[in-house]
């Protein structure tokens, strides 16, 4: 059945509209906290919000108490958000052609370890992907691991895997209700059996096993004791051996550093087994130092090559005592350097490939080549290099989308790539370095004509004179008469690009009538560290003037005008929806910031959140915190203003950015709201920032924003 605008929207009759009066929100208490900021006094009523709605160990009764509070706002707020939301007509109808459009075989990746291939596969509508294992070039795939039979409402997720190289174990993490903290387990391969080896308290770690497969390196905290898990500070990061087949407690300490806290640490044995390669951070930036270790020295200690965090040093691969690192010392758009160990000194480096006028975002070592990824103007350009340096091909691609993959070791014939885009599913394709082709392994089918969609690539101009690319995609032959719906999407940070990605959502939207926009703005990593830089602490306020630029744009070019125009964000994306809606509430029609960053003067006392620091600054720095302070969305809602509708949404286990954010900004928004426009807080159950949340969820979530933009934006059936 189609639903709500072909080609021609009305807008509704008073008689199809819900009642006009104002919402009855829940009464949310108040009261006196203020905290000084270097002498600036900063009132936070609603700071009662932030408790943990799960029990504590060895819970006070005030504790108890102060959490069924909060569980009882919890519940208030969804009581109302979901009988408005339900009493939309065209819900229903939204609901069930998103269900259709999402029932299509979805591939993910592909790769090949120890002889064997592997892929990721959902059939259509199941709650979580699987991961099958073709043994021999002519046998029938089988599933390796299945997570939909470890819970009945599909909240338990797969979080990554690691192979060995010999084949024989896959260890992969458990994720439950999409908390961060991972549980990992072993498999053996050949005969599927599960063993023993159970290891918990693992976050922000991928294990990297030994050459022989006899156990791995992994990273992993200190279980939390007499604090909340989902919200105490994540430090004292450390780094362990697993042998299989023993128990955590057996493990042993590879590396800890007590006098740094706030050090993590990611693992990586070189293809030939011979080194294993520390790489520490401290924050989100990609700065690191190395330590590295000879696997063949017995009792050897880590030696630091990289002694600071000035500079990204991501590592690509060896060839014996010369590492190759993906750097951006001197060259924000990246290069390819050679470092010989045994001549460590930084006048001995060598560069293997330069710096170009694209971005480069990855590089991997196989096929004896090195495969280098780019970013032309966010979009995906693949080139291959021999080991010296010099530029041998292009992978041709099939058109102006985003390509991922390229892994696998230096002696592999074959390497296996993803391809998407606005309007084109993921196909998996495998590339033969003999004959420099590309053959479909996998391809994903939708219920859709892709031929009646167009993407094109404009440029806004920003506040400061800065040039912002912008996808905008929609049904062809649009009228550019300014009365389009439009959803406008938008991150800009922690060096992420925003590159095409194909979405059943936005499909769903585009098919309803809408237009759909992404603006790549500064704070990304869609043009190198400079445009990253520029969006970063002191300068953040350049992410939110290109997303306003970008809104500008599209209304002055007659796409849309500001009755029909929404913006949507997720996590850093939520802090920047909420910060461009308290800024120009004037321009906006709807908002729908999800698992958003929204109080800035705390967030750095939360989990995950002091990594943040790197992009934000911190609230404890004088210049840092006026900076902050000026946009933090939570502190800038005033009253007496008309807000846009808004749909805040967020999870009850996400502790990676904590629900609190979102519960406090839904709050003061509420009592500060001086028009007539909902505001309304959407709280998920079981579910937490975003990664491995089921299927059903996720239509369901989809579904709800949807419709709340259909009836806040004046969309109408034909």
């Amino acid at each position: 059945m189609r639903i709500l605008l072909a080609t021609t929207l009305l807008v509704w009759m008073a008689t199809m509209t819900l009642a006009d009066e104002r919402l009855a929100y829940p009464k949310t208490r108040q009261f006196d906290q203020f905290d000084d900021y270097h002498g600036t006094k900063v009132a936070d009523p609603y700071r009662w919000l932030e408790r943990d709605i799960r029990p504590l160990p060895n819970p006070s009764p005030e504790d108890v108490l102060a959490t069924a509070e909060v569980v009882k706002w919890i519940e208030q707020e969804n009581e109302v958000t979901f009988k408005y939301l339900r009493a939309i007509p065209q819900r229903t109808g939204i609901q069930k052609r998103l269900t259709e459009l999402w029932d299509f075989e979805k591939f993910t990746s592909a790769f090949e370890v120890g002889g064997r291939h592997y892929y990721v596969r959902n059939s259509g509508l199941q709650n979580q992907s699987v991961l099958y294992v073709i043994d021999t070039p002519n046998a029938e795939p089988r599933v390796l691991i299945d997570p939909n039979k470890w819970s009945a409402d599909g909240t338990v997720a797969l979080g990554g895997t690691a192979f060995s190289e010999d084949g024989r174990f896959v260890a992969y993490a458990v994720q439950d209700s999409g908390s961060d903290w991972a549980t990992w387990r072993i498999l053996d391969i050949a005969s599927g059996k599960l063993l023993e080896d159970e290891l918990r308290w693992v976050k922000f770690s991928t294990p990297s096993w030994r050459i022989d497969g006899e156990g791995f390196f992994y990273s992993r905290y200190d279980e939390p004791r007499g604090e909340s898990k989902f919200q105490s500070l994540n430090l004292n990061h450390k780094m362990y051996y697993h042998r299989v087949g023993t128990k955590q407690a057996d493990d042993q300490l590879v590396y800890q550093r007590p006098d740094h806290p706030e050090w993590c640490f990611q693992p990586s044995v070189t293809d030939d087994g011979r080194y294993l390669i520390i790489t520490v951070s401290k924050g989100t930036d990609d700065k690191y130092r190395i330590f590295f270790r000879d696997l063949n020295a017995a009792g050897a200690e880590p030696i630091e090559l990289i002694d600071n965090f000035d500079h990204e040093f991501t590592i690509v691969g060896n060839e014996g005592p010369v590492f190759f690192f993906k750097t951006d010392w001197n060259a924000p758009r990246k290069r390819l350097i050679a470092i010989d160990t045994r001549k460590p000194q930084q006048s001995e480096w060598r560069e293997i490939i330069p710096q170009s006028d694209d971005s480069l975002v990855a590089v991997s070592l196989v096929g004896g080549m090195f495969v280098a990824e780019y970013l032309k103007d966010a979009r995906s350009v693949v080139k291959l290099f021999s080991l010296d340096g010099q530029f041998e091909r292009e992978v041709d691609l099939p058109g102006i989308g985003t390509a991922a993959g390229f892994g696998g070791r230096p002696s592999d014939k074959e390497t296996f790539y993803s391809f998407s885009s606005f309007v084109a599913p993921t196909t998996l394709y495998r590339y033969d370095f003999t004959t420099h082709r590309s053959e479909v392994f996998r391809r994903s089918e939708v219920k859709f004509k892709s031929d009646d969609y167009e993407t094109r690539q404009v440029f806004c101009t920003s506040r400061d004179g800065t040039r912002i690319p912008m996808f905008i995609t929609h049904r062809k032959g649009l009228e550019l008469n300014g009365a389009n719906p439009t959803l406008l999407y938008g991150y800009g940070g922690f060096n992420i690009p925003m590159t095409p990605q194909f979405s059943v959502s936005r499909l769903n939207w585009m098919e309803m009538g809408g237009v759909f926009a992404v603006a790549n703005l500064r704070g990304g990593g869609e043009y190198g560290e400079d445009w990253h830089q520029a969006g970063t602490k002191l300068k953040k306020q350049n992410v939110f003037d290109d997303f306003i630029a970008a809104a500008e744009w599209l209304i002055k070019n007659r796409y849309t005008r500001t009755e029909k125009l929404a913006i949507q964000g997720g996590s850093n994306g939520g802090l920047l929806v909420g910060a461009c809606m308290t800024q120009r509430p004037d321009l906006f029609g709807a908002c729908l910031p999800a698992v958003g960053v929204m109080d800035m003067l705390r967030f750095h006392k939360f989990t995950a959140g002091r990594f943040w620091v790197d992009d934000y600054g911190s609230a404890d720095q004088p210049d840092e915190f006026r900076a902050i302070f000026a946009y933090s969305p939570y502190h800038n809602l005033k009253p007496d203003v008309k807000y846009p509708a808004t749909l805040i949404t967020t999870a009850d286990t996400d502790d990676r950015v904590v629900p609190a954010h979102s519960f406090k900004f839904a709050a003061r928004l509420q009592a500060v709201q001086a028009g007539d426009a909902p505001v309304l807080i959407r709280i998920e159950t079981r579910a937490g920032h975003g990664a491995g949340k089921p299927t059903a969820k996720l239509i369901e979530e989809a579904a709800d924003q949807q419709a709340f933009l259909v009836k806040n934006l004046g969309m109408g059936q034909p």
